[in-house]
């Protein structure tokens, strides 16, 4: 059990929120220009303010979970899962964060190769995606401190690119395109929340380099309340302007996709590094006689080999996997803290109770039977899937844990 106040080697908030930034804006730009094209201006407005209330909501009960136990998201499933059955779910999370790795190495590659391609010059993609993870590697292999400096300089340089390419798109003139269809307020602010719901359930992973509960709060206000709704709505309103389904294919049509192009490489390496760094911090566990920079020179090398094959066409439903198996985890540990360890994670805990608590895997399997039966249309509670998957976990753990217990 520790308490509070700040620790030693820790980071300010402020810092914080500037690294989740970083991770985010990559999903953000692929996923707020398709959004951008099917809603009226007042409705994306809505939109990302509701999306954003309800991140910061469990951003800021998961990150200070995270704060209070002093241990990432893989040290704290163990209580809730058992120290053996939480290896089950750290191999979930280290497939899905290299899902990213890679898809974010394709974009990065791609995205070099045309801006490359408008000057004349033809390099194979795959190369480029190969010299992108070695910026990703080399971001990464430093520790948390080099995380955090990397943030630090690129968030700037995005937030300044992504503002003039605003301007450009609120100034030019282009014929626009009426969108094909409306999307319902529930399913766009599903959208919103599920860009990054991963990251919110993962959030231990920073909350336990955060000074203290004060911080992590400003961190989860900083990140979710304020920047990210800002962060959709821009990077959604050129597609709301010109009509196209994508950031670059906006910027064409207003003629300025050297600023897009570089935007998106910007995103690339800034989330890439957030991404390796805790694709490191899970697959540690699982292999935990290798040191960590050769697990992050390992998870570089795949996601090259990976990233330079066309990944793209399982994009979406690999995003759609990530938003109903991860959250439900979510709901289990945040359950688990309320009822068992708001007063500290204690480490002899883990050696009294099962190493597999089968009932918490029956919860967790129900949270996102739900959440895919709600992504299909099946069946409707709050309309957004992920929360309907991390409220359903949460029940169902919170009622087999105390049923076990009597």
């Amino acid at each position: 059990m520790r308490k509070t106040e700040s620790a030693p080697n820790t980071a300010s908030g402020l810092r914080i929120a500037m690294i989740l930034l970083g991770i985010a804006v990559t999903p953000v730009l692929l996923s707020s220009s398709s959004l951008g094209n099917q809603l009226s201006g007042s409705q994306l407005i809505t939109v990302v303010a509701l999306g954003g209330m309800i991140l910061t909501l469990l951003a800021a009960i998961t990150i200070c979970v995270g704060e209070k136990a002093r241990l990432p998201t893989y040290g704290i499933v163990k209580y809730a899962f058992g120290e053996k059955g939480a290896v089950a779910i750290n191999i979930l999370m280290a497939v899905s964060l290299f899902g990213w790795i890679a898809v974010t190495a394709n974009m990065f590659g791609h995205s070099v190769h045309d801006l490359l391609a408008q000057h004349g010059l033809d390099v194979p993609a795959p190369l480029l995606v190969a010299l992108g993870c070695c910026v990703f590697v080399a971001s990464t292999a430093f520790g948390f401190a080099v995380l955090g400096k990397i943030a630090q300089v690129a968030v700037p340089v995005i937030a300044l690119v992504l503002v003039y390419i605003l301007y450009v798109a609120m100034h030019g003139h282009a014929p626009v395109t009426e969108s094909l269809s409306q999307m319902n307020t529930g399913v766009a602010v599903s959208t919103v929340v599920g860009t990054i719901i991963v990251l919110v359930a993962t959030l231990p992973d920073f909350g336990s380099f955060v000074h203290n509960r004060k911080h992590a709060l400003i961190a989860a206000v900083a990140a979710f309340l304020v920047a990210y709704p800002l962060l959709y709505w821009a990077g959604a309103m050129p597609s709301a302007l010109s009509g196209q389904g994508s950031l670059l294919g906006a910027m064409a049509v207003f003629g300025a996709v050297l600023p897009a192009a570089m935007l998106l490489i910007f995103a690339c390496i800034t989330g890439n590094a957030g991404n390796m760094f805790q694709g490191t911090l899970v697959v540690s566990t699982l292999l935990s006689r290798f040191l960590k920079w050769q697990i992050t020179l390992a998870l570089g090398v795949l996601s090259a080999i990976v990233g330079s094959m066309d990944i793209m066409a399982w994009f979406i439903p690999f995003l759609l996997f990530l938003g109903i198996a991860t959250p439900p985890v979510a709901g289990i540990y945040i359950a688990d803290f309320f009822l068992y360890r708001r007063h500290g994670y204690q480490a002899e805990v883990l050696t009294r109770e099962p190493h597999i608590k089968l009932m918490t895997f029956v919860a967790w399997l129900l949270g996102s039977a739900v959440g895919f039966m709600t992504v299909k249309g099946m069946m409707t509670l709050t309309t957004i899937p992920s929360v309907d998957s991390i409220l359903v976990a949460c029940v169902c753990y919170a009622l087999f844990s105390r049923m076990q217990k009597h």
